[in-house]
This record gives structure tokens, C-alpha cells and sequence, in this order.
């Protein structure tokens, strides 16, 4: 019998990243298993030899102290690779603890170690696919891992060592046809994970055990799934009563807290269902607005026997209601709630096209590990919905290829999204998006006409949903890059492989061929042509722009000529005439094709299809009456043609709004919610543009004073006014306020810009100062990542500081002592030259009105309340909201920004009397 493999599960705490330039270990521990289970471990502080950062001591709580006695590396490296012989190197992010051994090796004079390497965050990423993050803190806090002291070299190595178990029982709890289809690609990785694939595999095949919760589907094996059945069990009545909310509420939630203006919000929205009435609910943070709505939701649509429909902008949000809320809800009811998740067909994978992706990949390993990563996910997943996975940059282009397309030939077996379709005829909710309802005005068979009510949450963000929905856009590299997939007789691309294929029994006439060929040469000559031309006027139009800068010009001030932009669209039409000809003459002797050529077919009519969504795209723009609708060129000066994007988007979207509603109106209540309604003296400029009627009155629900009774307003009066002095004055009076208010509070700080460029310049300021070295800097643009994994990295330090611009004015929550203070470095208007806003202004002043009033200050108002609602997110957190810009003091309007705050204490101080009530109270 084979002896059973040992493993050294190691972990290393260092100065830094490079041995190379000097940096050292200052901790090491190795755990030892082997047959799943610990034989021994081994830690170890080591000397460094030199200071340790105190970026490292903040993120791993090691400090000099702690390393004073300790020994050099070369006093254990015998011992340590002794330990490591015979044994399977393991760790989290191998690469770098292996190498970084490797180096302290060499350093002691030893030989290179020589073994092979497993690596855990390889090894999640492809067996739990849909965590959103691969970071062992995370992992082990999904995992319900003991992880007590993370960044500390012990306990990470218990962690990693508990997470490769976990991936181990992972894999033996998988499909027998999974594993095999993953053993057969595992070859590819970056680690030696085709060993343990392999051993999982052989015990599977011992051991053959049949998985209830999944059924096959040709080469993989898919989850099951649920489908729904109308749950017909017993009613529960709506509780009319305070007395009967909190009995109904207590019995399931013991710590729950008695919230009158949910409980208002409840019955408000009961009496708009039964009514069939519409009604606007702005909901403070602080008053539970979810269990608000979904409470009188769910017991109307099991009262009545009919559905309601519940809409969300962001999907952070449907992912809350389904996982957090729902079971809340559940539990108070006592009951199992028919919920259905719906979004766009896009949304969802397409498993026939996935079993072609997958016989005929190009082996690179992003493709490969794309397809583990989806041959485990199928077997977990209920919604087949592609935003489950946490895949790569390259295994997003793979998603790309593998999304259920419109007007696609029908699934030849089972579909996620004929599923979901058939779920929510049962439902009593359906869950969708903003963008999910306003298109359903477009599809063949509407959803939402069988619903009886409407919730439309985070309702100010449907008028960007409108304007996304309707916006279109043309980008320069990814016309290149279709033009690059598809390729010509020469090149190794696509267009290669077709004529292969076509030539086999004379398919198609080789002189068809080659006019194809012949006339996607003419397409590209022409397309580029045109771009060349258009870049020409724009230069000429942006003389003396430093190389660089980004410029946005109106199309319509450019004057470009037609008919290059017509003969380019002439040119694709003959194209795809062609090349659709000659792809019918295929599908008429389909039955006589192998699995390659039906596989290059398919890719081959695939991009025939992105071909035509391009040319219907660029007629729309550049061909298209422009009535109602804003459309400029944005581009880079040092970087055109790529840099170069078009937009359309329209200026008013009400009309569109109003056109989706229209049908809902007439049979169904439409509820309106969200935290962020009104700004002061302009209580309807949301619910306008939303095409609400004056009629309908807006209810305003704000969480009780107390909730607010750990936050507190300053106002610095001694900044220069950004409009009388030169920006790099007002930058570096910036960066001085920040530095010394980030040391104040000692970081876990959001410092919120309106523009990206200032926001640079003043963390470039703030850095070639040095004053912050102690502080884990994290800045929007600046730092690589996603909004949501900055913030996620923001949150692991305490000395901390984040500085974001648009997007992190909302829907960015971090509860608790993660977050201090708020720093608004200037009122948040939009810019005058930014293109949507200013073509919408030239809409209002052709109208007659102001388009500062109307629009400009109610929009900066709108996202002032949000940046505060950043700061306190439960009636524990205590923080600071500081605001820098002085306008707020000085101009007529500043006093509307004040009165958008909930009821706190707003103090107007000199930046020196500010530090020293942030000391005092930091105290």
C-alpha cells in the first residue's frame, strides 16, 4: 500500500515583499500533517536584523519588542529544512513563502529545497468559486476557521492547514464525473494540484456514491436546483397593532428593538398595496427600511394569492435580501417564503455553450482554471446566475463567451434561466433589478404584468438605471479587438479555422471564401480611415491639452462628416450579408460535421452576433437622430485611438420611466424607497424625474435622535476659498487639514473628493511628505482593485486611511470602529464640463429655469446626505463628519447643505480648535 503523503503547511511573517532588497522573516511557523491529521508543529520567532515597518507592526501586531531575543534565521534553517524534506510544501499564496525560504536559504548557505508545492489560494479559488474573497482571514471567517490573530505566522499556519482539510472533504464530497473533468485539465496549474485531484478521484472511484443534490447534463454534473410549488400553508394575519408588531417580532428576534417609524413605514405600505395606491417612502438609516417593506410584502401577496415584485439598483443589496433579511423574515413568520431571484438572460450561463467552450479551450490558464472554477460552481449553484463567480480579468473574457444570449437557438437540456422563469410564476416575491423592469417594456413576453405590487428600493438610483439602460457606447478596442478574433485567411485567428472547416467536402465555394476575406480587408481600411479622420478634428479641437489629460468634446461640435461613419456601416452590412451566406451553406449539412467543426461554427456565428450588436451601436450614434439625447467623445490626448469612447445617453429619462410604468400604474400599487428622497427646498426633485405625480406626498421617516448621538458635524473655517486661490494652494491646505486630522483620529478615515485628478495630487502630496508613513494609504484609482476590495483592505487596518471619489459617496457600508471620521474635502456638485450634466442644463435653461437650482445644488445635496450616511450605520458608531470646503459658511446655499444632516451638533471651528476637540473627544 502507498504511503500516505505528508504535508508541511508553512506560513512566514517578513519585513516586506523582496529579499532581495534586504527585507527578513521575523516569524516562521510549519505545521506537519499527515492523513488529514496535525503530528507536529513548529514557531518561531526570527531576528531580522533591522527595524520592523510600522505598517508591518499594525498588520501583524509584531513588534521589536517582540523580536529582541529572538535568533537569526541561519540558527534554525537546518532544523527548518529538515522539517520541510519528504514533504509536500504547503501554503497560502505559495509562490511567496516558498520563494521567500528559498532566498533565506541560499542566505544560509544552504542548497535550493526541491519538492513540489500546493497552493490553498489556488486550491479555493477553484473549489469554493463563489467567496468573495480568497484572503485567509476571509476564507476561515466563511469556513467558521479559528483564525484569533490574523497576520501572525502561528496561527495563519493552523488557519492554512485547516482550509487545506476543508478543500480536501470539498473534494470528495464532488461528482466523480467533476473530479475527472478536473484531473484531466489540472495539469495546467500553477501548483501541484493534479496530485491531490488525482487522489480524490481514486478514493471516488472505490467508493462510488451516488450525490442527491446534483444530476448530469452530458460531460459535467449540474446542482438540481429547486424548483418552486405554490406553498399553501396556513395565513398569518397582518399584525395592525403596535402591541401585535412587536409580539410577532419578539417571539423570533429576542433582542429586538421597538422602531416607530418602521412600524409606520409597515403600515404605510399595507394600506398602498391593498389600495393599489402609489406611495414615496424616504427611510432614514436607522429605521429598518428592508423588514419595513418586506414584512407587508410578503403577508399581501400570500394574503391576496398574487405576487409582488421587489427591485434593487446594486446587486450587493439583492444578495442581502436574499441571505440576510429573508431568513429574518422567515423566522418571524414562521414560515418558508417562495422567493425568486430574476435578472437579464445575460445574467445566466448558457450550458450548452459552456460544454462547446470546454471540449475546444485554448489551454491558456486563465481558460483552464475559468472551467474548474465553473465545474465545481454547477455543482453548488440554484441560479446558474454568472455573478456567483469571483473569477480572474482573463476568466471574465471566458464568462463573456458563455452568458445565454437573446434570440439564441432554445437549450437543448436543462436552463437556469427557463428555470428562474418558471419559479417566479410561484412565487409570492420576485426579486430583480431596476434594469430588469425597465426593460420589460422591450421583451417578446413581459414578466412583471402578472404582479399586484411593485417595491422599488434605492429609488433615487432608477433615473441611472434609465440612463444606463439607454445608453449606448462606442469604444475603439473593442471594434480592434472583434476584428482580432475574427482575423483573415493570413492570420492564425478564427477566420482561419472557418475556411479549414469549410473546405472539408467542399462546404462552401473557396472563391466565397476568399470574397469574404477580400471584403473584411475593405471593412478595417474603411473603419480605420474614418477613426484616423475623426481623431484629426478632435486634435485640432483640443490644441494646447497637456498629453495625458483627458478631454470630452460634444460629437456635435467636432463636425464630423457622414458618410465616412455610412460607409463604414455599408462596408460591415456587406460583411455580414457575406459571412451569413456562407454560414447557412454549414448549417445545411450540419448533421455531417464533427465536434470541432460544430465547435468553430458555433464561435464563428458567435461573433457574427457581437458584429452586429457593433454596427447597431455605432448607427445609433453616429448615424441616428440625436433628439433628447446628450452624445460626446471622450479620449486620452497621449493615448488615441485607444483611449478613444463615444456616448449617448439621454438628457431626460422621465419619459422613459413613465413609458415602463405606465401598464404597472393601472393595475398594481408601485411603492417608491429609499434612504435618500428629498433635499431641502426642492422636496420633488427626485420623484419628477421619476415621473411621480405632485399628488403622491413623500413620507419622510428619520430614525430617532438618539440613533444619532455619536456623531458630530465640524465645519473648518480657516481653509482658503478654493475659488480665490490657485489649486496646488488649495491642495496643499488640503493635504495639511487631512494629515492632521487623520493623526487626531489615528486613521479609519474616508476622505471624500468630488474630482479623481485632486484626489491624486493630494495623495502624491500627502506621500512625498511622509507624514502619514505610518498609515496604510488606500485611494480610489490610485490603489489596484475593485471599490468593494479597497474598502475590504481598508477595513483590515487600523491605521487606516481611504480616499474615494464617486461611488464611495454611497452604498459603501462600514459599520462599527472601522470608521472615525468622514472628511469632505469639497461640496459634492458635479462638474460643470462633466458631458451628461452639462448637456441636462442646457436642457433646463432652454426651458427657462435655473439649471444651479434645479439641478446642480439638489444633486450636490442628494450626495452630501449620502456621504454622511457613510458614517453612521447603527446607533453604536460615534464619528466625525468634517467638512473643508468653506462655501458651506459663506455661500447662500451652504445653509440647505445643512440642513440636509439629521439632527446633530454642527460646529464651525479653526482647523487648530478642530484637533483639539477631536483629542478631547477621541478621549
Amino acid at each position: 500500500m502507498m504511503e500516505s503523503q505528508k504535508y508541511a503547511i508553512v506560513d512566514l511573517e517578513t519585513t516586506g515583499h523582496s529579499p532581495a532588497n534586504g527585507d527578513r522573516m521575523i516569524q516562521i511557523a510549519v505545521v506537519i500533517m499527515k492523513d488529514w491529521e496535525i503530528e507536529r508543529n513548529f514557531t518561531k520567532f526570527i531576528h531580522p536584523g533591522k527595524a520592523i515597518p510600522s505598517f508591518i507592526q499594525d498588520l501583524t501586531h509584531i513588534t521589536d519588542e517582540d523580536v529582541k531575543d529572538a535568533l537569526p534565521f541561519e540558527a534554525h534553517a537546518d532544523y527548518i529544512y529538515e522539517l520541510l524534506s519528504d514533504c509536500v510544501f504547503v501554503a497560502h499564496n505559495a509562490d511567496f513563502d516558498l520563494s521567500f525560504l528559498q532566498a533565506e536559504f541560499k542566505r544560509a548557505g544552504l542548497p535550493k529545497w526541491q519538492g513540489k508545492k500546493m497552493d490553498t489560494v489556488e486550491l479555493a479559488k477553484i473549489l469554493f468559486p463563489m467567496s468573495l474573497s480568497f484572503k485567509l482571514g476571509d476564507l476561515a471567517a466563511d469556513l467558521n476557521i479559528e483564525l484569533a490573530n490574523a497576520h501572525r505566522a502561528d496561527d495563519d499556519a493552523r488557519a492554512t492547514a485547516e482550509l487545506f482539510k476543508r478543500c480536501w472533504k470539498e473534494l470528495l464530497n464532488l461528482p466523480q464525473l467533476t473530479l475527472e473533468q478536473m484531473h484531466k485539465r489540472s495539469f495546467r496549474l500553477k501548483s501541484n494540484l493534479s496530485q491531490l485531484f488525482f487522489e480524490a478521484l481514486q478514493i471516488k472511484r472505490q467508493h462510488v456514491t451516488v450525490n442527491e443534490h446534483v444530476h448530469y447534463y452530458r460531460n459535467f454534473a449540474i446542482c438540481n436546483g429547486r424548483n418552486m410549488h405554490k406553498n399553501t400553508s396556513e395565513m398569518i394575519a397582518y399584525p395592525q397593532t403596535i402591541e401585535e408588531k412587536i409580539a410577532l417580532m419578539t417571539k423570533a428576534l429576542p433582542n429586538f428593538e421597538e422602531r416607530p417609524a418602521q412600524f409606520e413605514m409597515m403600515d404605510t405600505i399595507w394600506q398602498a398595496l391593498h389600495d393599489q395606491q402609489e406611495c414615496v417612502i424616504e427611510a432614514s438609516t436607522g429605521i429598518g427600511k428592508t423588514a419595513g417593506y418586506l414584512l407587508p410584502a410578503i403577508l399581501y401577496a400570500r394574503a391576496v394569492n398574487k405576487k409582488i415584485a421587489i427591485s434593487t439598483y446594486t446587486s450587493y443589496l439583492q444578495e442581502q435580501l436574499v441571505e440576510e433579511e429573508l431568513p429574518k423574515i422567515e423566522k418571524i413568520l414562521g414560515m418558508k417564503v417562495n422567493l425568486c431571484v430574476l435578472k437579464g438572460m445575460q445574467h445566466y450561463i448558457d450550458l450548452d455553450r459552456f460544454e462547446q467552450c470546454m471540449a475546444y479551450a485554448d489551454g491558456s490558464y486563465d481558460d483552464t482554471f475559468t472551467i474548474l472554477q465553473i465545474l465545481v460552481w454547477l455543482t453548488k449553484t440554484e441560479t446558474g446566475v454568472l455573478s456567483e463567480l469571483n473569477v480572474s480579468g482573463g476568466g471574465q473574457l471566458f464568462l463573456e463567451k458563455i452568458r445565454k444570449i437573446p434570440n439564441d437557438k432554445s437549450s437543448r437540456g436543462f436552463d437556469f434561466y427557463e428555470q428562474a422563469l418558471k419559479n417566479s410564476a410561484f412565487a409570492d416575491c420576485i426579486v430583480t433589478n431596476h434594469a430588469m423592469v425597465l426593460s420589460d417594456l422591450v421583451r417578446q413576453t413581459p414578466i412583471f404584468t402578472q404582479i399586484d405590487g411593485l417595491v422599488i428600493d434605492e429609488a433615487h438610483q432608477f433615473i441611472q438605471a434609465a440612463m444606463q439602460q439607454d445608453e449606448v457606447v462606442f469604444s475603439y478596442t473593442q471594434w480592434k479587438y472583434i476584428f482580432g478574433q475574427i482575423g483573415t485567411m493570413e492570420d492564425t485567428a478564427l477566420f482561419q479555422q472557418f475556411c479549414h472547416a469549410a473546405k472539408k467536402k467542399q462546404r462552401v465555394p473557396m472563391q466565397n471564401l476568399q470574397r469574404l476575406d477580400a471584403q473584411f480587408i475593405r471593412l478595417q481600411r474603411t473603419f480605420d480611415e474614418t477613426i484616423q479622420r475623426a481623431i484629426q478634428k478632435m486634435q485640432h479641437q483640443v490644441k494646447g491639452k497637456q498629453a495625458g489629460s483627458k478631454c470630452s468634446l460634444f460629437l456635435e461640435d467636432v463636425s464630423l462628416a457622414k458618410e465616412s461613419f455610412s460607409q463604414v456601416s455599408k462596408q460591415t452590412q456587406q460583411w455580414l450579408d457575406l459571412a451569413t451566406g456562407i454560414t447557412q451553406a454549414f448549417e445545411n449539412n450540419i448533421e455531417q460535421l464533427d465536434n470541432n467543426d460544430i465547435y468553430v461554427l458555433s464561435e464563428w456565428q458567435y461573433w457574427i452576433r457581437e458584429v452586429k450588436i457593433k454596427i447597431a451601436e455605432w448607427e445609433e450614434i453616429f448615424l441616428s437622430p440625436q433628439d433628447g439625447n446628450s452624445v460626446w467623445i471622450e479620449f486620452n490626448v497621449r493615448s488615441v485611438p485607444g483611449s478613444l469612447h463615444v456616448f449617448k445617453k439621454p438628457v431626460n429619462v422621465t419619459p422613459i420611466i413613465e413609458q415602463v410604468l405606465a401598464p404597472l400604474r393601472q393595475q398594481a400599487s408601485i411603492v417608491w424607497t429609499s434612504g435618500t428622497l428629498t433635499v431641502p427646498g426642492n422636496e420633488r426633485f427626485v420623484t419628477r424625474q421619476l415621473g411621480i405625480s405632485d399628488a403622491v406626498e413623500v413620507m419622510k421617516l428619520q430614525a430617532p435622535p438618539a440613533y444619532y448621538a455619536g456623531a458630530k458635524a465640524f465645519i473648518v473655517t480657516d481653509m482658503p476659498d478654493i475659488q480665490h486661490v490657485s489649486q496646488e494652494e488649495y491642495i496643499e491646505a488640503v493635504a495639511h487639514a487631512i494629515t492632521r486630522t487623520v493623526r487626531m483620529t489615528e486613521g479609519r478615515c474616508f476622505v471624500l473628493f468630488t474630482a479623481q485628478d485632486m484626489l491624486r495630487k493630494t495623495v502624491e502630496l500627502i506621500q512625498d511628505s511622509e507624514l502619514l508613513d505610518d498609515y496604510m494609504i488606500f485611494a480610489q484609482g490610485v490603489t489596484g482593485g475593485s471599490r468593494m476590495r479597497i474598502l475590504k483592505s481598508f477595513q483590515k487596518f487600523s491605521h487606516a486611511v481611504l480616499f474615494g471619489t464617486n461611488s464611495f459617496w454611497e452604498g459603501v457600508d462600514v459599520p462599527g470602529d472601522a470608521l472615525a471620521s468622514v472628511i469632505v474635502v469639497r461640496l459634492p456638485f458635479s462638474s460643470p464640463e462633466e458631458p451628461v450634466f452639462k448637456a441636462r442644463a442646457k436642457h433646463l435653461t432652454a426651458q427657462g429655469l435655473n439649471s444651479f437650482t434645479e439641478l446642480s445644488l439638489p444633486e450636490a445635496i442628494m450626495r452630501f446626505k449620502q456621504g454622511f450616511g457613510r458614517l453612521i450605520r447603527s446607533s453604536q458608531d460615534k464619528g466625525a463628519f468634517i467638512v473643508l470646503d468653506r462655501r458651506i459658511t459663506s455661500k447662500s446655499y451652504g445653509k440647505e447643505f445643512i440642513k440636509a444632516l439629521p439632527p446633530i451638533d454642527v460646529r464651525k471651528l479653526q482647523l487648530p480648535e478642530l484637533l483639539k476637540e477631536l483629542n478631547d473627544w477621541q478621549k
